[in-house]
């Protein structure tokens, strides 16, 4: 009897509304602004979620100075006042902290010039720090408002003190993304799945072998999305974005979690709960390995134990280094691509993540449905402002 021919292996297909391709902070919060319309998902990542630059340490939300206001300065605004509801409705489903709280900004003024702008930046903070009966303040002081949590010395021509900023504990706050996610009724989660053959034309994707059909595709695997869509955009001559390294510590320190952040010149000092304070970082755009650490955080540490006496004999609990997404135009960078109508861009948050990919990813969500979301997004964050960018 002759051997029968071994038959060939049976493709897996399924079919959903929308495909998420990435899990970090931007994809997490599409899947979930997706369950909440009942939308039948897929989030998919070629890792575990959450596990790339948005399981960082520092998780600073940081408003723009409120000087030369524009349609980007108050789409952050909304969003950063916004957040703070968004996560409190996020606790109240999954019964977990996010590790936000509003504990505003501290910025020291080591020169008196600075103490002059600093005064026409409360005015304008005056006029535009304002959402609904709530407004926030830019003050200006000739000291710290709190006493041993920074050097008197660090600001010798003054204090600004915002009361806008917060911060967030990014691994909580993507821990309870997930929790909500893996209790959905409309969302499927995919890890350690990678996406080949996606053909946005024909609403197709194969992720670990199986065929994916879909409505839409968001598109929000971070600096991984750029060389995806320079693919699919031919006639570019600049890439559409880069990775850019980060470096970032966590020390543990007897502070008070509702101390405001430190910034000065690009070092943030930033108080969490459980007695441990995030320090950082670096920005890299040429690296070696990205996940290493080296002498460059050692000078942000050192830089930080300087002016902050409780941290001069902290011990290091972590370091940490991770790949941000830099859109070429530096903005974040959404929307509908213009030669494939199936595929949304939800990318390039770079240093802003946090604070604006709710509203991001809820924008994003809206464009697949072809819905209104109630605010508009500024015009270079539109993926055809970048295109136009990476094309001269």
């Amino acid at each position: 009897m002759e051997k029968a021919d071994n038959p060939a292996p049976v493709s897996r297909q399924s079919s959903s509304e929308l495909l998420i391709v990435g899990g970090g902070i931007m994809g997490l919060w599409a899947a979930v602004h997706a369950e909440r319309r009942g939308i039948r998902t897929v989030i998919s990542d070629a890792g575990r979620l959450g596990e790339g630059a948005s399981g960082g340490l520092l998780g600073a939300l940081m408003p723009h100075m409120p000087d030369r206001w524009s349609e980007k300065k108050q789409f952050q605004f909304d969003a950063l006042v916004s957040l703070e509801t968004e996560i409190a409705a996020l606790e109240a489903d999954t019964e977990l902290s996010a590790g936000y709280r509003r504990s505003g900004r501290l910025i020291p003024l080591p020169k008196p010039h600075l103490n002059t702008i600093a005064r026409g930046h409360s005015e304008d903070a005056e006029r535009h720090w304002r959402a609904g009966g709530r407004r926030f303040h830019w003050h200006v002081l000739d000291g710290p408002p709190v006493n041993g949590w920074i050097e008197a010395s660090a600001g010798e021509s003054g204090f600004v003190h915002d009361t806008l900023a917060a911060r967030v504990a990014p691994r909580l706050l993507v821990a309870a993304l997930i929790a909500f996610l893996r209790r959905a009724k409309h969302v499927r989660i995919l890890e350690h799945a990678t996406v080949a053959g996606l053909d946005p034309d024909r609403g197709t994707a194969e992720v670990n072998g199986e065929t994916i059909v879909f409505s839409h595709c968001i598109l929000a695997a971070g600096h991984q999305s750029f060389p995806l869509l320079q693919g699919l955009t031919p006639g570019l001559k600049q890439p559409l974005g880069q990775p850019v390294k980060g470096q970032a510590a966590l020390l543990k320190a007897d502070i008070d979690p509702a101390l405001p952040t430190i910034f000065l010149d690009g070092l943030y000092v930033v108080a969490h709960e459980g007695a441990h304070a995030a320090i950082g970082s670096t920005s890299e755009n040429r690296f070696d390995d990205p996940t290493s650490t080296d002498v460059q955080l050692d000078v942000l540490i050192e830089a930080a134990r300087g002016i902050v006496p409780t941290l001069r004999d902290a011990s290091i609990v972590e370091r940490w280094a991770g790949l941000r997404p830099k859109a070429i135009d530096r903005d974040p960078m959404i929307g509908r691509h213009p030669d494939h109508r199936r595929l949304i861009a939800l990318t390039g948050g770079f240093k802003v993540s946090f604070g604006l990919a709710h509203r991001l990813a809820e924008a994003a969500i809206c464009i697949a449905g072809d819905t209104d979301c109630g605010f508009l997004l500024p015009e270079s964050f539109a993926i055809s402002s970048h295109i136009a960018v990476a094309s001269r």
